[in-house]
């Protein structure tokens, strides 16, 4: 029988030989994970085998990337794979998880929920968890601090978010509660703002949140920004990076200049209205934004300059306000849609 195919899209993939990081098509089966150069290649550039595979997420070995798992093959070889956002992320290590031990008892693949990492009750969800904590009206606020003549905008203290969570009902008790934002923590849905909250995170395998007034800490896809801060990863975010994150992913983008296309990393925000867009297998600092205010964009079947090698369909343009164009492509026209609806949104009610 021909092995299922489970979950597709682009990551970021480290070198085998070299350590550069790549972006890549995956396409993920029942029995093997497929990576290849570009999507439209035939034949991928290598397969890894899940028959015996153990995976680990997170995966802390790389201080400056977040959203890394890695894959263990029965042979002891590593191989380590990015995703462009959290929610990403769980869905491919949900997927690779259930592949894997399906492999070991002889099951056919079928979806279900898997547990994080972290020693959790069997009902608690923490990426819902997530999205209540980040609700406007009934989560945690953020606020502008100062701590050590620096000012951490948009960030929140430890002992609010154990308070949080046990007024709300999500824990029981302090204890709980402090165990509940530890998963957040070592899971990415929350990252360390100061160098108490950084302390905790670094000093063992598992990150340890701190229930402390001192200790500060951010919503992972939040506008965070540190002001008087000299630390390579506290980055000074302009006033178009504040807005709220509508949706983030991995597209194919053509060039102004050469006309090639490449894979880039698009976030999406709303006030103001503005998308930008990173190189996936490197830092946070963008290639590029465009402002939606008052832009057009609609479905294409072409684009300037596109050979058809090259690119296969769901293709969407966008046109901004001074008459600037861009192409880009999605992997499914499915994922074209949901783009072209929210960048109408943003470009119709962000400033």
């Amino acid at each position: 029988m021909e092995p299922q195919e489970i979950r597709e899209g682009y990551l970021v993939k480290k070198g085998t030989v070299l350590n550069s990081w790549k972006a890549v098509w995956v396409v993920l089966s029942d029995d093997g994970l497929e990576f290849y150069k570009k999507k439209t290649d035939r034949s991928p550039k290598g397969m890894i085998p899940l028959k015996g595979a153990a995976l680990t997420s997170p995966c802390q070995d790389f201080s400056k990337r977040m959203l890394v798992f890695k894959i263990t093959t029965e042979k002891k070889q590593d191989h380590f794979f990015q995703a462009s956002h959290i929610e990403e992320r769980e869905l491919w290590v949900k997927d690779i998880k259930r592949a894997i031990n399906c492999m070991k008892d002889g099951k056919k693949f079928a979806r279900r929920s898997t547990r994080r990492s972290i020693r959790l009750p069997e009902k608690v969800n923490l990426a819902e968890l997530y999205a209540l904590l980040k609700d406007q009206d009934d989560g945690v606020k953020e606020l502008k601090l100062e701590q050590d003549n620096r000012v951490f905008n948009h960030c929140f203290t430890g002992a609010t978010v154990v308070e949080w969570l046990v007024v709300k009902g999500k824990a029981r008790n302090s204890p709980e509660a402090l165990m509940l934002a530890t998963g957040l923590l070592n899971e990415g849905f929350l990252q360390a703002a100061g160098d108490l909250s950084k302390e905790g995170a670094e000093c063992a395998v598992q990150a340890t949140f701190l229930n402390d007034t001192k200790a500060l800490y951010y919503f992972a896809d939040s506008g965070f920004f540190c002001e008087g801060c000299s630390s390579d990863e506290d980055v000074l975010l302009k006033e178009e990076f504040r807005g709220n994150i509508i949706k983030q992913g991995c597209l194919l983008k053509q060039g102004h200049r050469r006309k090639n296309w490449k894979v880039r990393k698009f976030i999406l925000r709303d006030d103001p209205a503005y998308i930008h867009y990173y190189d996936p297998s490197k830092g946070d600092d963008p290639l590029g934004s465009i402002h939606l205010r008052g832009a057009v964009v609609t479905a294409v079947e072409s684009a300037p300059d596109a050979k058809k090698y090259d690119i296969d369909g769901n293709l969407f343009e966008i046109i901004t306000a001074d008459e600037t164009h861009y192409f880009l492509q999605a992997a499914t026209a499915e994922e074209r849609k949901e783009w072209i609806k929210a960048i109408q949104a943003v470009s119709k009610c962000g400033k």
